[in-house]
């Protein structure tokens, strides 16, 4: 069978790339290959083009690897421990083993007197390559590498033919679930739902970056003992219920509490309202009907906040997992590893005092019931090889004993994957560094209005700059969602999630320092420059190639270059905050290399048009992946 998929790998083009000319020669190879790739897709089962490029990082790694195995034998059977140098008057990288290897060869017969040595006979034995322009070993045997300026460019000539997707890090996966928002059916859509949708989509956006496939579940809370005492009320409120539609409702956070009220203070009521939930479980047609009318009011509050922030979920409720908690809860019974524990079925996992109750002593099921049954549906039927629930870490224990019964059960296992891991996330603070509540005195702010305050706050700035007068109202509006909705989102992203942050307008649409509105205006700048020059960049890419030849030039291509790792780093730690922080930093970057590099109407004007545009497409692509949208005029 023909393969569905041709990937060029990185060496072949490297090939082309070295020595003087690399650049004409990668794009004469460009134009003949797209040609026959041309006629190649006229036929509707030909092969699709892939191309992948290794990290920095992992050239690093195959030369390192290269020369352990050549100094030192069955030594030098270790894994490279590459990073960048902190320090840039040190060099690019740093390769950080010779000390380990030291520790384990210390004593035996060699010809290494200490780690240092070590270090120095492994940068002699380096494969001759044309990326590495230097090394040195600095104390007692940190190896530093020095890149060629001319494979930098190189590397930034290949993502200007070749696209940002290129750059893409490759994660031993092929498929994963997002779990993320997760609100529950007919009460408010709180900040804490805020956080998890902000940060489960970024997520999700990284992952899918890398070719994973990514199911974005929004597991809604819309099963439970709640809903019998909502349908009695919706009864008895509205004995023409069927006829009167989601209006007559109207609020349905008030429409809870009412029924709350009612339920606490009238057992007549109490009664009907817990024989309507086993009526809903056992199916009947009508609490069923009553039941989806409750769920549509709450999806419609919530995909209010779903359309303005641009976010995609697919939901998969309580209410789906329901009808796989029996067989789910046998299954851990036929492991053996169910008990009997003051009534109720629980299991034992290590570290815990208590257990996981997985039916409640009425025989019951709950919350860890339903989460046990997802996923075991989530693993044997879609089959998911990593799975991430995004929720606040005051439910860090629940996940933790969650996934300790799992591998108890041997649905996962010890080590590798499949895998689950919790992300947690810490609270929204208000500016009196308490909880920030959308809730003020007796009124109730919603998030959709939350959302908005921040879009007119930003249209009013823009319209303080005259863009009124420039733009259309469309225009204007759009530029108003951008920065508004997308400065909600970077103030979330940029902090650690796992600690508080304070939500405050005022510095999260500030036009300075490390804020959305700043890096906004920033990418709106490079592309304003490259307007300016009235040169096609396509026409530049065709004919020019990019040469460092300015310390501030080669400094931004350097950082360039290391995106990809970059993101492979925030998704291996599960943290938008790394993204965050490498997207300011590249604007801080760009700012040096502008101040001090002319670029319109200068000798090299194509050559750093050419790296405006590589600068441009990387920011892009962090933006896209923070779910921010950026304009290319501000």
């Amino acid at each position: 069978m023909r393969p569905s998929c041709c990937v060029l790998e990185r060496p072949f083009l490297g090939a082309l790339a070295g020595g003087s000319g690399s650049g004409t020669k990668i794009r004469k190879f460009e134009r003949r290959f797209r040609c026959c790739l041309g006629a190649m897709q006229d036929n509707a089962a030909a092969p699709a083009l892939e191309i992948r490029f290794d990290t920095i990082r992992q050239e690093l790694s195959k030369i390192a690897r290269e020369s352990f195995q050549t100094t030192l034998g069955e030594w030098g059977n270790v894994e490279p421990a590459v990073a960048a140098c902190a320090n840039p008057n040190f060099g690019d990288y740093q390769i950080n083993n010779a000390m380990g290897i030291w520790s384990t060869i210390k004593g035996k017969e060699t010809e290494f007197r200490n780690p240092r040595e070590i270090a120095q006979s492994i940068t002699r034995n380096f494969p001759q390559t044309g990326f590495v322009e230097t090394t040195s070993v600095a104390g007692p045997g940190f190896i530093n590498v020095k890149l060629s300026s001319v494979y930098i460019a190189k590397r930034l000539n290949e993502l200007l033919l070749h696209g940002i997707d290129t750059w893409a890090p490759v994660l031993p996966v092929k498929r994963a679930i997002v779990d993320f928002s997760s609100p529950n059916i007919a009460k408010e859509m709180h900040v804490g739902h805020l956080r998890s949708t902000i940060i489960g989509d970024c997520l999700a956006n990284m992952i899918e970056y890398c070719k994973v496939e990514v199911l974005r579940r929004n597991h809604v809370g819309d099963w439970g003992t709640q809903f019998g005492m909502l349908i009695e009320y919706l009864f008895e409120m509205f004995p023409n219920w069927e006829d009167i539609g989601d209006q007559a409702i109207g609020d349905l956070q008030a429409f809870y509490k009412e029924s709350k009220v009612r339920f606490d203070a009238d057992e007549e009521f109490k009664a009907k309202a817990q024989q309507a939930v086993v009526k809903l479980q056992s199916g009947d047609a009508k609490y069923r009907a009553a039941w989806k009318i409750l769920c549509n009011i709450s999806r419609n509050e919530f995909q209010q906040v779903y359309d303005r922030l641009k976010v995609s979920l697919e939901e998969k409720g309580e209410s789906f997992y329901n009808p796989y908690i029996p067989d789910a809860i046998q299954i851990l019974r036929d492991k053996g590893i169910l008990e009997e524990s003051d009534g109720a079925t629980v299991i034992f996992v290590d570290g815990h005092k208590i257990p996981l109750i997985a039916i409640k002593r009425d025989g019951g099921f709950n919350y860890a019931s339903t989460d046990l049954a997802a996923l075991w549906y989530r693993l044997n039927v879609e089959k998911v090889e990593w799975i991430i629930y995004v929720t606040d870490v005051g439910q860090h224990q629940h996940f933790d004993m969650l996934f300790k019964a799992a591998k108890r059960a041997e649905w996962l296992p010890k080590e590798g994957y499949p895998r689950t891991q919790h992300v947690g996330f810490g609270l929204v603070l208000g500016a009196d560094g308490k909880r920030f509540r959308t809730r003020q005195g007796t009124g109730l702010v919603r998030l959709v209005d939350l959302l908005d305050e921040a879009k007119s706050r930003s249209k009013t700035a823009l319209i303080e700059r005259g863009r009124d007068d420039e733009w259309s109202p469309e225009d204007l509006d759009a530029a108003a969602e951008s920065v508004g909705y997308g400065a909600v989102k970077y103030a979330d992203l940029k902090n650690n999630r796992e600690t508080n942050y304070t939500f405050s307008f005022e510095q999260m649409l500030d036009v300075r320092g490390n804020t959305a509105v700043y890096l906004l205006y920033a990418y709106a700048r490079i592309r304003s420059i490259i307007r300016k020059s009235g040169k096609s960049i396509d026409e530049l890419k065709e004919n020019g190639a990019i040469v460092l030849t300015h310390p501030d030039e080669r400094a931004l291509g350097l950082f360039l270059i290391q995106f990809s790792e970059v993101v492979e780093d925030a998704v291996t730690r599960l943290l938008p905050n790394t993204l965050c922080e490498y997207l300011y930093n590249l604007s801080e970057n760009f700012t040096r290399f502008y101040t001090s590099c002319k670029v319109n109407g200068s000798p090299e004007e194509t050559s750093r048009l050419l790296l405006c545009e590589a600068t441009a497409i990387v920011m892009k692509q962090c933006f896209k992946l923070l779910g921010i949208t950026p304009l290319e005029r501000l």
